[in-house]
């Protein structure tokens, strides 16, 4: 693989990232490891490796990322993850250039073209083979609010498009009150928040607003915010303004809301308010279409899906990979690394700090892919 052209400069690059080392995490060493594991621990201690991974891209899986890292670390101590979790646009440009051993990214590599590039094509020809989408983590997208007094909050697609396109500017507006009955609602300003660096999480809200609220929602889908609000950068940004903030609004990845001690949105899409929980998110993801062929698992989700106890709005990190790389020995490493996020003991870990375990029917395809990296 060409990465390993880079050698050490390639670690080095990564001003800022987060090293995952192999030391493991002080609140899960013993039960988790002990108790999740007879198969995945097995797993784990047949694919370690000595060495590092240089990795970059969605902010919206940092958490998992550290989290996972930090199992695989307590039985593989010789392995190293470095991750920077720059956003999906940065990590996909960072993985077409060589830069890193594979990228992150909340959307799949674009397979038409902008600006006179296809990503796919990109990566494909860095890669000497095709690049494959394989979907690792589920994170939800909580429409995350910060407003005194109002402990629960239900929202509508069209009321959410005229939230974040500023038609809507107060906590009090009648819209808002007609579908939160019994609930006081202050005249409080509401204060849009909104990732100002390019980010799939903003790619994969502005999808769910675009189909499922049309004609509350103008911009097309896209990495770079069309709508309004002030922008902070990276979902800690974003999730920081909103605790500050009285009034304060953004769509954010479940785990940030979480940690933030943030308010989270029940969605009614026509069927319902649906609360975010595993549950539901598991409902909508298991719906979802392949568009990718063969161990590219792109995945279309249905944004705009009226079924009961799904909720819309989500998005799938994918990790960005070669399908066949030139350095046989970075590309094993890969597959170690991957074959364990995978596995039932990381996803539960995962799950533990705000993501959605992968659902069965996705799950399978992911290992038959990962096996196949070569």
């Amino acid at each position: 693989m060409k990465i390993q052209r880079l050698g050490t400069m390639a670690s080095l690059a990564l001003v800022g990232s987060i090293a995952l080392t192999a030391c493991g995490s002080d609140n899960n060493t013993g039960t988790n490891a002990e108790a999740g594991g007879n198969t995945a621990s097995a797993t784990a201690n047949e694919d370690c490796f000595d060495g590092t991974l240089n990795v970059e891209g969605s902010s919206a899986q940092k958490n998992a990322i550290e989290e996972v890292a930090a199992k695989f670390g307590e039985t593989c101590s010789g392995a190293t993850i470095n991750y920077n979790p720059s956003g999906s646009g940065a990590g996909i440009k960072q993985f077409i250039a060589g830069q890193v051993d594979f990228a992150g990214s909340d959307s799949a590599l674009k397979t038409v073209e902008k600006d006179g590039k296809v990503e796919a094509t990109e990566a494909a020809t860095y890669c000497g083979s095709p690049a494959w989408n394989i979907p690792l983590v589920t994170g939800p997208i909580a429409v995350a609010y910060n407003v005194e007094g109002v402990d629960k909050l239900n929202l509508t697609p069209a009321v959410a498009g005229d939230i974040f396109s500023g038609k809507i500017t107060t906590w009090n507006d009648p819209k808002i009150a007609a579908i939160n009955s019994g609930t006081t609602l202050p005249a409080t300003a509401i204060k849009v928040f909104f990732r100002s660096d390019e980010s799939g999480t903003t790619e994969n809200f502005t999808k769910y607003l675009k189909a499922a609220a049309p004609a509350n929602w103008a911009g097309e889908p896209s990495k770079s915010w069309d709508g309004k609000g002030e922008g902070k950068a990276k979902s800690a940004g974003v999730a920081e303004g909103v605790k500050s903030t009285d009034g304060g609004i953004t769509y954010v990845e479940w785990s940030y809301a979480k940690d933030n001690n943030l308010g989270v949105a029940a969605i009614d899409n026509g069927a319902g308010p649906v609360e975010l929980n595993s549950e539901t998110v598991g409902t909508a993801v298991a719906t979802a279409e392949q568009t990718g062929t063969g161990n590219d698992l792109a995945l279309k989700l249905d944004y705009a899906t009226k079924e009961p106890g799904a909720y819309p709005i989500n998005l799938v990190t994918y990790e960005i990979v070669c399908s066949k790389g030139e350095d046989a020995e970075t590309q094993k490493n890969i597959k170690a690394f991957l074959k364990f996020f995978a596995s039932e003991e990381a996803q539960k870990s995962i799950e533990e700090i705000g993501y959605a375990p992968l659902p069965p029917e996705v799950q399978t395809k992911v290992e038959t892919a990962i096996e196949a990296i070569s």
